[in-house]
């Protein structure tokens, strides 16, 4: 994907690209990749397994899952960018900074920004963060290695 293709990726085109599958795919859908930054997002429905134990009667999504959102939202653009993305990984190597300011609930749409701030061979560096309704709900800064899959 070139840097003009702005295109919108639907679950088809993201599977392509990340290994992630149920229940531990978190982005459904990619609304813009442009260089070195994409927007993507995560419908939360009452029907994660995660609200079945996170908490019962009060479901919200952990903290940790908004990360990993946040990662494989990073993992689409790091893949997008490669040309034999099924033959690669994009691996945490390291999170700073990570604030969480609102819940997650069923019915929320996650917006999920991602940007690399730096690059050094198979390393990057990143900024994200996760919106609903325009209120920040997690931010972070995160370094991640893409590490070929043999």
């Amino acid at each position: 994907m070139s840097d003009s293709d702005n295109a919108m990726m639907h679950i088809e085109d993201i599977k392509k690209l990340l290994p992630h599958r149920y229940p531990f795919l978190l982005v459904d859908r990619v609304n813009e990749i442009a260089g070195e930054t994409i927007t993507a997002q995560k419908n939360v429905t009452a029907n994660e397994e995660f609200f079945n134990g996170h908490f019962p009667g009060a479901p919200i999504m952990p903290g940790v899952l908004q990360v990993e959102a946040l990662a494989q939202a990073g993992g689409i653009l790091l893949m997008s960018q490669q040309d034999n993305p099924q033959d690669y990984l994009m691996v945490f190597t390291g999170i700073n900074n990570c604030k969480f300011r609102r819940q997650v609930v069923p019915g929320d749409v996650l917006i999920l920004e991602v940007e690399f701030t730096g690059r050094r061979r198979q390393f990057v560096q990143m900024k994200g963060k996760a919106t609903v309704d325009g209120e920040v709900t997690c931010e972070l800064e995160a370094s991640a290695a893409l590490v070929n899959k043999e």
